[in-house]
Parts: structure tokens; sequence; C-alpha cells
């Protein structure tokens, strides 16, 4: 992980562990767990000699939370929080970090809702390269929690194609329902058109 993109890694972060082990993803988010015993009314730590298999199985899912996190950072980043040996602290300190406070996170979330506003096709660029760059901005604004309904992504992305495109915009608006096709189907709808154009003018 990198401090750029935090939203993304921080989301492909938690599925990944999500999915390798639950336990995991739970020991970050839950207060360390501390193993005592009570002697002489008393509570102590207990000794690790001492530890029930059961306890041993917790304190090694700490670790192993904090080992799955550590080594997720690049060296640049994983140095400057060197201080932190609870998983749940780093993961909080990364938040702070890198995801800031709430007037940075809204000023993050104008930053998107200008580029979405403003996003168009770029002159000579493919439209692969255009999708693409549809796609990676609709997924961060999804990441930090602006959603937008299927009828206003489908309609952006249309009108942002090449004027080449008139005709065949005209003919998707017209004869597909935007109000429920996701951005997946558009897309698709969108490469077959381009398949047919492509395939008419070889033709010709």
């Amino acid at each position: 992980m990198s401090a750029e993109g935090f939203p993304e890694w921080k989301y492909r972060l938690e599925k990944y562990i999500k999915m390798k082990d639950f336990k995991i993803w739970r020991s970050i988010l839950r207060n360390p767990v501390r193993v005592t015993m009570t002697v002489g009314g008393q509570v102590i730590d207990k000794a690790v000699e001492n530890y029930t298999d059961e306890e041993f199985e917790l304190v090694e899912e700490q670790e192993r939370a904090l080992a799955t996190l550590t080594m997720a950072l690049t060296p640049d980043i994983a140095q400057g929080f060197l201080e932190y040996t609870l998983a749940k602290t780093l993961w909080e300190a990364l938040i702070e970090a890198y995801e800031g406070n709430e007037d940075m996170k809204e000023s993050r979330q104008d930053m998107l809702k200008q580029k979405f506003n403003m996003f168009n096709y770029i002159p000579g660029e493919t439209l692969e390269a255009q999708l693409q760059r549809f796609t990676a901005l609709t997924t961060d604004m999804n990441i930090s929690w602006i959603f937008l309904t299927k009828s206003e992504i489908n309609k952006k992305l249309l009108n942002a194609l090449p004027r080449s495109w008139d005709m065949n915009v005209a003919l998707i608006k017209k004869t597909k329902d935007l109000n429920h096709l996701t951005l997946a189907e558009i897309m698709a709808v969108i490469k077959a058109c381009d398949m047919m154009t492509n395939r008419e003018k070889s033709i010709m």
C-alpha cells in the first residue's frame, strides 16, 4: 500500500483480509485481548507458560493481524508507524493519517464530484482508456460514500463520449433503459456498438 489512493487500498485490504481470515479482521477492529488471572483478589497478567490453547489462539490472532497490516505497507510508510504494536491502533493511525478528519473527507468528496461533473473525452484517447478512467472515478466515488443513480452515471458516460458517437448515443438512449442498466451493462452496450461500427468500416 502507498499513501496515494488510500480509500481504494483501504477498501481492497479490508476485503482481502476478510476473505483470507475473518478472525484477523475482527482482531483489527476490536480492543486487544489482555490475558489475565486473579491472584489474591488482584488481576494480573498471566504468564505465557500458563496460557490455555484458547488464550494462545487469541494472542496469535492479534499478532497475525498486526503482521498482515505491517506487511501490506510500503517500507516508507511502515517506517513512520513503527511505534504501533497493536493492529487496532495501527489501523486507526493509518486512517487518521491518510483519510483525515471530516473536513478532509468532505473536501475529497467535493473534488470527486467536480471530477465527475467535468468528466469528458480527451482528444486522442481510446475508447477503452476512457471507459477505464470512468470506472476508476466511479469506484473512488463509491468508496468515498458518494452514490449516484444508475441513470446519472449512464447518462454522464454517454454524454462524455466523442462527438463521433452522437448517433450511437442517441440510439442507446432511445432503446435502452438507463434507469436500470448497471455501469458494466452500459459499457458492454458501448463496446458492442464500437465493434459493430469497426466491422462496418472494415467492410466498406
